[in-house]
């Protein structure tokens, strides 16, 4: 089964360092293992996904893309989308999984529950496989990547761009998973670092 990070604690105990001191070595030599992170942004009708390679604080771009699916009724658009996460999962074996949390528009109720049927559906996809998996609320996302929680899309795709070095353009939702994706090697890479900073702010 898959196992939901319920906190920051629980994170921490992720692996993360792997390598014994060398033999009269002055100073334990620290390797980190490479993580890769695949962030997921959910929709009906189109769900982003971003592949890092994550390093400690270093994060790489590894690939992004979208699952379309806008033909059909809504079950054949849900086994669209979690066939092709599937599939993405399969094809780049990342070792964690994180969504971005359904944000809930009070005034567009049905707008709501339709996004959070496709986030269940990512969710699925993500509980099968039994990798360790997180969740973030967008302001959270923002404020890992921009600095604040208020920062708009144009904002998080500049920041994205700038902190993985992209050469070519991605769509709106390959980005916003990208920008998932970073918000977790963000605060993997923080507590890996022994910085208690971020209880406070998340």
């Amino acid at each position: 089964m898959a196992r939901r990070l319920k906190s920051l604690d629980e994170l921490r105990r992720l692996p993360a360092v792997s390598a014994a001191p060398a033999p009269g070595a002055r100073k334990a030599a620290v390797a980190v293992a490479p993580v890769r992170v695949l962030g997921i942004d959910p929709g009906s009708r189109y769900t982003g996904w971003g592949l890092l390679e994550c390093r400690g604080q270093r994060s790489q771009f590894l690939a992004a893309g979208r699952i379309v699916s806008t033909q059909g009724a809504m079950p054949e658009r849900l086994l669209t989308v979690f066939e092709g996460l599937c599939a993405v999962i399969a094809e780049h074996r990342p070792d964690e999984i994180a969504l971005e949390e359904t944000f809930v528009n009070r005034s567009n109720a049905q707008s709501a529950l339709v996004l959070g049927q496709a986030r269940g559906v990512a969710m699925l996809a993500a509980a099968r496989t039994g990798l360790p998996f997180a969740e973030y609320a967008a302001a959270q996302v923002k404020l890992a990547i921009a600095g604040h929680g208020r920062a708009d899309k144009q904002q998080i795709a500049q920041m994205v761009k700038l902190l993985l070095k992209l050469q070519a353009a991605h769509s709106e939702d390959a980005t916003d998973a990208l920008a998932v994706a970073l918000c977790h090697a963000h605060v993997r890479g923080t507590i890996s670092q022994g910085h208690p900073a971020l209880k406070g702010s998340w």
